[in-house]
């Protein structure tokens, strides 16, 4: 409704006066639900604040759900309740569970039917495979991407004698050793419950599978496999980390985080988001540097998995609201918005060009982002693999939650780290049977 319609012929000139100098309302309404929480999510309600002021024809209500686990779930019953938003932020672990859904539009469909005209291949390739069928048709807008990195105090690790960077778990150790033995109590803080950058991307750079059928991309009939070789071998180095002293646990439990414990000083080592770079680089006093995960020597680094989420639409709206939509994810793909997103997240730029440009500017000099394009060199730095390209579960977040289970139990609860595992594989392919049932006869686009 536009302004004219809300005037009466009986409005006086003081009226008139002041509908015109009032802000015209948007006219579309729509909403945009996310995962994120903290810092985080104070970025999003800021990215979402700059399209509304853009444009006077839609407005996007953004709404956190504090975490990717909470909104995949909060949108799956919404949709069955006929209330879903129009926008839903869905994190890797949730992609098998939209592509099968039927409840999407296909983002390239969107764009064509409301006039955009993207240029696709431009999108980093290590992050739109994820979000696309086999035949690379990308279903979903990429917003929010990631790989998971290694961060250190260099002030700390130079006090002991340690120099360079920490390329290799024997580097991390020894050096985690050194800032023991120098009475530093929390040489590397490790939440149990972050079984993405301790788990899923030591696999990636390790090269083994977490599941079969190349990580389920080949099918629903995919079976866990990360109780086998690496994986207990992994879990029980880090049971002993913890034994000595050189893992602290650092969680929401445990009354501090590890990215808490990090920037506080707390403790001198840990792994993250590149997402989380910009919150370190505002918050962290000291010196401190990141690097790609440590691999075990003798190993050939492969490339990395991406993390974070992309932008999925739902069905049972508008067209008014598509349109919104749409508006909306063009708006983010400019370079502006692009590089602005990047700027004050740490997350990845999702496309080529953004990237080129960013570097080409001298963006990555700067000592405020320095480090941050390792990330795209972790996720590039070899082609995509049969266990590098990602992991395409069904119910992946129930299947992580086994994980967490295995990890928990051997680190406080002294169990055996192949029996622990066993137990969340056998529990794993229950999930993933009961999904590939309820799914039965469909295969993965």
């Amino acid at each position: 409704m536009n302004r004219t319609q809300l005037l009466s012929a009986a409005s006086t000139i003081a009226v008139l006066s002041l509908a015109a100098a009032a802000p015209a309302m948007a006219q579309t309404k729509f909403e945009f639900w996310y995962g994120l929480s903290g810092d985080l999510s104070e970025k999003v309600q800021e990215m979402c604040s700059r399209f509304n002021a853009s444009q006077a024809d839609y407005e996007i209500v953004c709404v956190s759900q504090e975490n990717y686990e909470n909104n995949l779930q909060n949108t799956i019953a919404a949709f069955r309740a006929n209330k879903q938003p129009t926008v839903t932020q869905i994190s890797d672990g949730g992609v098998v569970d939209l592509m099968l859904s039927g409840a999407f539009l296909p983002v390239k469909q969107l764009m064509e039917d409301n006039g955009y005209n993207i240029d696709w291949s431009n999108y980093n390739s290590g992050v739109a495979s994820y979000f696309s069928t086999s035949t690379g048709e990308l279903l979903a807008m990429p917003f929010n991407n990631s790989t998971a990195m290694f961060y250190y105090d260099t002030d700390a690790l130079a006090a002991v004698g340690f120099e360079g960077v920490p390329e290799t778990w024997e580097q991390v150790e020894d050096a985690a050793r050194k800032l023991k033995e120098a009475g530093y109590s929390c040489p590397i803080a490790m939440d149990p419950t972050g079984n993405w950058q301790w788990w899923e991307q030591f696999s990636a750079i390790h090269n083994v599978p977490i599941a079969s059928n190349g990580n389920g991309y080949g099918g629903l009939d995919a079976e866990v496999l990360f109780n086998q070789g690496k994986f207990v071998d992994q879990l029980a180095f880090y049971k002993r980390m913890f034994d000595e002293g050189l893992m602290v646990h650092k969680s929401k439990a445990a009354g501090q985080t590890a990215n808490e414990a990090f920037i506080a000083g707390d403790c001198n080592m840990t792994s993250s988001s590149i997402a989380d770079h910009g919150t370190f680089s505002t918050q962290k006093k000291g010196n401190w540097q990141v690097a790609m995960l440590p691999i075990w020597e003798g190993t050939v680094r492969q490339n990395s998995l991406v993390g974070g989420a992309a932008l999925w639409t739902l069905k049972g709206k508008s067209a008014e609201e598509y349109k919104g939509a749409a508006a909306f994810y063009n708006f983010i793909a400019q370079p502006e918005q692009a590089q602005h997103w990047s700027t004050i997240t740490g997350y990845i730029p999702v496309t080529v060009s953004g990237f080129e440009a960013m570097k080409a500017a001298g963006f990555y000099d700067k000592a405020p982002y320095k480090g941050r394009e390792l990330a795209i060199e972790s996720l590039l730095y070899t082609p995509a693999g049969e266990y590098t390209r990602g992991v395409r579960l069904g119910n992946f977040g129930a299947v992580r939650q086994e994980v967490i289970k295995a990890m928990q139990s051997v680190i406080f609860d002294n169990a055996d780290p192949q029996a622990a595992l066993d137990e969340a594989a056998a529990r794993s392919n229950e999930i993933l049977r009961k999904f590939e049932q309820t799914y039965a006869g469909q295969k993965l686009p």
